[in-house]
């Protein structure tokens, strides 16, 4: 029995986002699994839109890069042979991500976080935290955005530290990294 039968990846279309759907679709990979690829479109974000505003709009241009995004989880699934649903929905970010691991039995939830920490955090929220904290199921973070903090005494090895800066944010070499550091190698160094 594999370990994951199915994994959920919300996306929101970004290219730091696309890290987090790298790794989503390389796990569904090696596992030989199905990915669950959800778009939730944040109703809060407009809720304070004055009623003047051409409502329509503004809902086609939100379900259009919604489109676009899980479109391009679709692609990255089809070029590794990996089975992907879409799913574009309105709501709570966090509340429906929840509800469709729920709904769609998944067994892992894979998304991208910033490391926001202290007062924006505080002031802003954060949904991989509520997820983090809400689900059934496990959640693997996958830091996009800045480079994390080196913390003293740290040294990346030459090789690894040489790939990662030539390769930042590129779904597809983040994919490969992924793909080897599962089968016992990094950067043509094994493991362990």
């Amino acid at each position: 029995m594999a370990l994951y039968e199915r994994i959920l990846v919300p996306t929101d279309g970004s290219e730091e986002g696309l890290r987090a759907v790298a790794h989503a679709i390389d796990l569904a990979a090696i596992h030989d699994a199905a990915v669950s690829a959800v778009y939730v479109i944040n109703t809060a974000s407009y809720n304070g839109l004055p009623m003047e505003t051409a409502w329509e709009q503004v809902d086609q241009l939100l379900q259009d890069d919604a489109s676009e995004a899980v479109g391009s989880v679709t692609a990255l699934g089809e070029r590794h042979g990996v089975d992907v649903d879409t799913t574009v929905v309105e709501g709570s970010p966090s509340t429906e991500i929840l509800r469709l691991a729920d709904r769609d039995d998944c067994d892992l939830i894979v998304m991208g976080t910033r490391g926001r920490g202290g007062i924006d955090r505080l002031l802003l929220g954060s949904v991989t935290e509520k997820v983090v904290r809400g689900a059934r199921v496990p959640v693997l973070t996958i830091r996009v955005g800045e480079k994390p903090a080196e913390l003293p005494g740290q040294q990346e090895p030459a090789a690894v530290t040489a790939n990662a800066d030539t390769n930042r944010g590129d779904p597809e070499s983040d994919s490969e990294r992924t793909q080897n550091t599962a089968s016992g190698t990094t950067d043509g160094f094994p493991t362990g």
